[in-house]
């Protein structure tokens, strides 16, 4: 069977950092594009970070510029987020997901297979 399963979860102070992973079991992701969303209290799924199967180019949503990176290992089916200097604004839980394409973007639409979600709370 085709999993999702995302770890890293955690309750952190604003300023500290926190990597969370998400990694497939049942199909070999090396050809499809990766990303992470995440949904914040009162708002809708967010595109985090999207990485390409291709080249390994990236894109990140404008308000995590700079303190989140997303890298992949092909070898091991697993997604990383590394998360630094993070904010209160940064409570979510987040989502990591698949797409059966080799580059992807923010719509959701657009991803096969979806994680259960991790919940990432930061305190001020």
């Amino acid at each position: 069977d085709v999993q999702l399963q995302a770890s890293g979860r955690g309750l952190v102070q604003a300023g500290e950092s926190l990597t969370l992973s998400c990694q497939a079991s049942g199909f070999t992701f090396d050809d499809d594009a990766i990303a992470w969303f995440r949904r914040a209290p009162g708002k809708g799924r967010e595109g985090v970070s999207c990485i390409s199967s291709d080249d390994g180019t990236t894109f990140y949503t404008n308000s995590v510029k700079g303190r989140f990176t997303i890298s992949r290992d092909n070898a091991r089916n697993t997604v990383y987020l590394q998360m630094d200097s993070l904010k209160p604004e940064d409570t979510a839980v987040y989502y990591c997901a698949v797409a059966l394409r080799a580059v992807a973007g923010k719509e959701q639409q657009q991803y096969r297979y979806w994680g259960q979600g991790t919940q990432v709370t930061v305190s001020s």
